[in-house]
């Protein structure tokens, strides 16, 4: 789920910059940070999904705005659901994931 709503994220914010007309540094300041963190999601570590909560607190944080400034945005609209999904999955998954590594129950 975590990796559906990354992708949904991305896809949002490359819509956003489409729409737009944003450079290309814009390009790289908004998909970069979420970017960095999908090698340590294939790898499976823990850190990576706690620091990707954090990042998501700041698209979070730039989404309300922009749905306080245009409540019709659809584009933000799905930016914010898939932000809170993200949130979410990542913040379970780690809880779940640390509580079966602390069990020595790893199914890997």
């Amino acid at each position: 789920m975590a990796a559906f709503s990354l992708g949904a994220l991305l896809a949002t914010q490359a819509v956003e910059s489409f729409i737009q007309a944003a450079p290309w540094f814009i390009w790289l300041v908004r998909l970069l940070p979420l970017l960095i963190f999908v090698p340590g999601m294939r790898a499976d570590k823990l850190r990576s999904y706690i620091w990707l909560c954090f990042v998501c607190l700041l698209y979070f944080m730039m989404l309300v705005l922009r749905l306080f400034a245009d409540p019709t945005n659809m584009v933000s609209v799905l930016g914010m659901v898939s932000v809170v999904s993200l949130f979410v999955s990542a913040m379970l998954y780690v809880r779940w994931r640390a509580r079966q590594l602390r069990k020595g129950t790893s199914d890997d």
